[in-house]
């Protein structure tokens, strides 16, 4: 064999074998993609993703979609080069998605008890924003929590120093009146039981996760108050398969939605992604400009975007798809309202 021809035949095999160590060894890193939309307004495996019992209901028009993330493992050096190349596609270390220290399986156990909370957060949102009653309720306490000799996870929190309480938010600024090593009377009720007071000796607040105590010295209870609807049967939400908290917002105006007269989106395919919190506060979440494409590859006109999200979401949206910017589930009703009355709602 000619010198020639033996170069030839080695960079070939070189190349074979590149390739084929490209095609099969796994690299540190998942690709993210467009996830399926579903309409929170419709139907998913012939059952209502939203249902309403015991309670006036309306008629509703349109779509109103929840958007996801796709999530691509086990990626060869090969794949993810081709998934880098693709403007469709991001890529990411696997640790971004994927947490070390916790396995795959922990890890599906959170997002799936993300996305149950957020349907909860979702209906008692949408029921204060409709000034429907709520429970408040211990929804999770420390071990060493100066109420622990007390209160109990799923205790229904009355009152605080005689005080009712309507919503978490409200027991947390009672707290602020009281300091440590001070005597305060809570007002609770557990599972049927008649409603009892206890006196709890609240203790001080522990630092923040950057040292000191931005709250003041005030008392400390060692829970945080959570609310779930009064009839907890009332609302029901069928949707699997599905994790994280970023759906909550759909959830609540599909809520609304079928409880209020109207349309809310005026018969628009609408589309958003949001996490809420009882009150009715919309979070930052991930993946928005993929979120965004999915929205707008399934037929959406209109997207509506937490307002943390707005600087992100901006540059990057489809053409023909034209954003709301939502701080509270109040900002995506009005919004929404806007649109329908022929007013520009506050965009990003």
């Amino acid at each position: 064999m000619s010198r020639r021809s033996r170069t030839f035949s080695i960079g070939l095999f070189l190349l074979f074998a590149g390739g084929l160590v490209a095609g099969l060894v796994q690299v540190p890193l998942v690709a993210l993609g467009p996830g399926p939309t579903f309409d929170t307004l419709g139907e998913v495996d012939g059952k209502q993703v939203v249902s309403v019992v015991g309670r006036p209901t309306y008629p509703t028009s349109g779509h109103l979609n929840l958007t996801t993330v796709a999530v691509t493992d086990d990626l060869s050096a090969l794949t993810a080069l081709r998934f880098w190349v693709d403007p469709r596609r991001e890529v990411v270390p696997r640790a971004a998605i994927y947490p070390p220290g916790k396995t795959d399986e922990q890890i599906e156990q959170e997002n799936t008890q993300q996305f149950t909370d957020s349907e909860t957060r979702a209906e008692v949102a949408a029921l204060s924003y409709l000034k429907q009653p709520i429970k408040v309720v211990v929804d999770h306490m420390g071990a060493q929590a100066p109420a622990a000799n007390v209160l109990q996870v799923g205790d229904q929190l009355l009152s605080v120093e005689g005080i009712l309480v309507n919503s978490p938010a409200e027991v947390s600024q009672l707290l602020t009146r009281t300091r440590p090593g001070q005597q305060v009377r809570i007002g609770y009720r557990r599972g049927d039981a008649p409603v009892t007071e206890g006196v709890v000796t609240v203790g001080v607040r522990p630092p923040g996760p950057n040292g000191g105590t931005p709250d003041g010295p005030q008392g400390f209870l060692g829970i945080i108050p959570g609310a779930t609807p009064v009839q907890p049967d009332e609302i029901t939400i069928s949707l699997g398969d599905i994790g994280g908290p970023s759906a909550g917002l759909a959830f609540a105006l599909a809520v609304v939605d079928k409880l209020t007269p109207g349309e809310l989106t005026g018969g628009r395919f609408v589309a958003g992604s949001g996490e809420i919190d009882p009150s009715g506060q919309v979070r930052r979440i991930g993946g928005i400009p993929l979120k965004m494409t999915a929205a707008k590859e399934a037929g959406a006109t209109v997207f509506l975007v937490p307002a943390d999200n707005c600087a992100e979401a901006a540059p990057a949206a489809p053409p023909g798809l034209q954003l709301i910017k939502v701080g509270t589930l109040t900002d995506a009703v009005d919004g929404l309202t806007a649109l329908n009355q022929g007013r520009a709602p506050n965009g990003c």
